[in-house]
């Protein structure tokens, strides 16, 4: 599961409980514990032993931890407004009870030297987009840290200040079945295979998960037909490279071979165990995904890149040195930040792969690749035999053949992109017929804007050479 650990050293410090979790324990100076009016769950108090909001907040997050038998996953800390009080969002499973998904806020105030109080409000993960203003409210009519005045400044939603907490989600399917996802009203889910892309409506948040991409280590690797790009090629990278400092290139040559050019500044980085012996590596940081040759827009600077957060995995290589690597990632709009952080934890902790239906896919297209292996050696025992004829229609079958897979894979290549090919049909004003491959927001306006001059163009209609590579 992705994770967002910016501020992984208040989770590795570590409260009171959540709707659903087991109580707190019996040492902890007694809490104040109530039942939301509209739902959800409320405990505030005093965290013994802690000195700083930081470790108070860390102090909760360890209890959580303990008693849901899941590690909270947490947004970025933030400072309430007008206020010495800090605030994080979460969220965490409680495999305790069903394995539930649970979110909350935890706030937390000094109260004097050395002494802080803390308050958490919680709900399940769907219900918390709604009923945390009515949480809060209710909690800062009670609760007032050190018996200030004004108390519901200290975490109030109502200063404005800072990240969004998660928006309501709904489970959806992916289109065969596949996976499964919960997303906020509006988003748009595609993928299959397991593989599942979540978009925001503006494209301003997008989540990949669980792309595939198959590597070797072997350096004299030359793929089959000179193709450089495409989804039957292999990305070459070593195998025995530190996982951390190797995540740039790793992920540099994975966006290559999908005819994609990735710009990533690495923030922080760490190894994580991985499933059956796989290396891991979770990695923040900030970059661009743009097409293999699309430029840098003019006047981009680093400021304006994407925030973005990966978890890559590397099976072990056999003893050709093939090996296999699973990404997911999200990238965030830095202007729509803080709006979509807590969104974007909440639905990489929903989703779910049905291993059943992939394993069914996988089967599926075994089978007609077998079948081809065997066609392909019947086929060059004839060509042995046949006459000069028979061999060059057959060479020109091949070609033919090569060339409807790089337009195959370029319009696999444009999906996963989110990109079109239009066609501009008076591209000078002379009636010169030109095309163009856009992003899909963009090729839209344009055809619905003049649909006389604009058309979307489909796969067979492809020109070589100027919408693929042959």
């Amino acid at each position: 599961m992705l994770i967002n650990r910016r501020f992984f050293e208040v989770l590795l410090l570590g409260l009171f409980f959540i709707a659903g979790c087991s109580s707190a324990p019996k040492a902890q100076t007694p809490l104040t514990t109530l039942q939301g009016n509209q739902g959800g769950m409320i405990v505030y108090g005093q965290v013994d032993g802690a000195t700083t909001p930081a470790a108070a907040m860390a102090h909760i997050l360890r209890i959580v931890q303990n008693n849901c038998g899941d590690k909270p996953q947490i947004g970025r800390v933030f400072r309430v407004k007008g206020s010495n009080s800090d605030a994080v969002f979460f969220t965490v499973t409680n495999r305790n009870q069903g394995n539930q998904p649970i979110a909350g806020e935890i706030i937390a105030a000094p109260t004097g030297p050395k002494t802080v109080e803390a308050a958490l409000v919680s709900d399940s993960a769907q219900r918390f987009g709604t009923t945390l203003n009515p949480l809060q409210n209710q909690l800062f009519g009670v609760w007032h840290p050190g018996g200030a005045a004004g108390g519901r400044a200290v975490g109030s939603r109502a200063s404005g200040s800072g990240p969004a907490p998660p928006e309501q989600l709904h489970q959806i399917w992916n289109q065969d079945h596949s996976a499964l996802i919960a997303i906020p009203d509006g988003w748009v889910v595609q993928g299959n295979g397991g593989t599942t892309f979540a978009r925001e409506p503006n494209y301003n948040a997008m989540i990949n998960l669980n792309l595939v991409r198959g590597a070797t280590a072997n350096p004299n690797y030359r793929p089959y037909g000179g193709m450089t790009t495409g989804m039957g090629v292999k990305m070459v990278y070593p195998a025995n490279v530190d996982p951390v400092r190797g995540f740039p290139g790793l992920i540099k040559e994975f966006y290559r071979v999908n005819n994609q050019r990735i710009e990533f500044r690495m923030e922080s980085g760490e190894q994580m165990a991985g499933p059956s012996g796989q290396r891991c590596v979770h990695a923040i940081g900030h970059g661009l995904l743009l097409g293999a040759t699309r430029p840098l827009p003019p006047n981009i600077t680093e400021k304006d890149y994407w925030e973005m957060e990966f978890l890559a995995c590397t099976t072990p290589p056999n003893r050709m040195g093939d090996y296999g690597v699973t990404i997911s990632t999200y990238e965030i709009d830095p202007r729509f930040v803080d709006r979509y952080r807590a969104t974007m934890a909440a639905i990489l902790q929903s989703y779910q792969v049905n291993q059943a239906v992939v394993n069914q896919e996988a089967s599926a297209i075994a089978a007609p690749a077998i079948a081809a292996i065997h066609r392909i050696g019947a086929e060059a025992t004839e060509r042995m035999r046949a006459n000069d004829i028979a061999n060059d229609q057959q060479h020109a079958d091949w070609r033919q053949g090569e060339d409807n897979i790089s337009r195959n894979t370029q319009s696999v290549s444009n999906y996963l992109l989110d990109q079109t090919v239009i066609q501009d049909n008076n591209m000078y004003g002379n009636g010169t017929i030109g095309h163009g491959t856009l992003w899909n927001n963009e090729a839209d306006a344009l055809v619905k804007a003049d649909p006389n001059r604009f058309e979307y163009v489909t796969v067979p209609n492809y020109w070589r050479g100027t919408d693929y590579v042959p």
